[in-house]
């Protein structure tokens, strides 16, 4: 069995801090921004503040775009909202993400003061979230892609010369990793975010098969590519991927 035979559906989980943040509120904010698919989890939300938020953010690549500003937020909280999107098919993933961060973006500005996703262990600080949001709403095309893509996959993760991305899977793709000792973090991060983005634009992404090339431009290094399950993460896991990994490794060896 594949990991796309799995019968697992992606969705994302989205937890809001706040200080005296009304529920009802965030309640109205989700529905009314995101859809009535979207729902209020009153069975994790509290008014009470969650002594773990720091560390949890930290681990959530916070240091990225974070401000004095936003750290201050999530150490001054005293109530905690989750807001769950719709499970998503592959094809409405895009859908459902551009209104989630419409949502992220509703939530900032009325009343929440941090927000991180529970689907990809991701968070941004305030200003990125409401710069992705705009460029998100914009008429459709690339850019409110690679917004979607910046705002919601987590790259890189992972060590000994594998690092990969996580989030792909809430926007209908494979997530991306990479097997390599001899090219930088940087070039990594490259090469997965030249793929994923292919994979979003490029309709030709669906065919690609074992053993195909990609290269991030012409004439740069070649990579080939394989597909694997997504053996990572248990299949009822928020980070679980049904539609598995393209794992990247040098078509040539590295010069000695």
């Amino acid at each position: 069995m594949t990991s796309e035979d799995q019968p697992v559906t992606p969705r994302h989980v989205l937890c809001a801090l706040g200080s005296g943040l009304d529920f009802g509120a965030v309640e109205r904010i989700a529905k009314e921004v995101g859809g009535p698919d979207f729902t209020f989890d009153d069975e994790y939300s509290e008014q009470a503040s969650d002594p773990r938020m720091t560390s949890a953010f930290r681990n959530c690549m916070a240091s990225l775009s974070f401000t004095d500003a936003d750290w201050e937020a999530v150490e001054a909280h005293d109530s905690v909202a989750y807001v769950m999107g719709p499970p998503m098919t592959r094809e409405g993933s895009l859908d459902v993400s551009r209104r989630l961060l419409a949502v992220a973006a509703a939530l900032l500005r009325g009343g929440a003061t941090a927000i991180k996703n529970e689907s990809n262990a991701l968070t941004h600080g305030r200003d990125q979230w409401l710069t992705l949001a705009d460029r998100a709403a914009g008429p459709d095309g690339p850019a409110v892609v690679e917004a979607l893509y910046r705002a919601w996959v987590k790259r890189p993760i992972g060590e000994d010369g594998l690092l990969m991305s996580c989030g792909l899977h809430l926007l209908g793709e494979p997530d991306v990793e990479v097997f390599s000792r001899s090219h930088s973090p940087e070039a990594v991060i490259e090469l997965i975010d030249a793929f994923g983005l292919y994979q979003l634009t490029e309709a030709r992404a669906r065919q690609l098969r074992d053993d195909e090339g990609f290269r991030v431009a012409p004439g740069a290094p070649r990579w080939l590519l394989q597909r694997r399950p997504c053996q990572r993460y248990e299949s009822d896991d928020f980070f679980f991927n049904p539609y598995g990994y393209w794992r990247l490794t040098p078509a040539e060896p590295a010069a000695p």
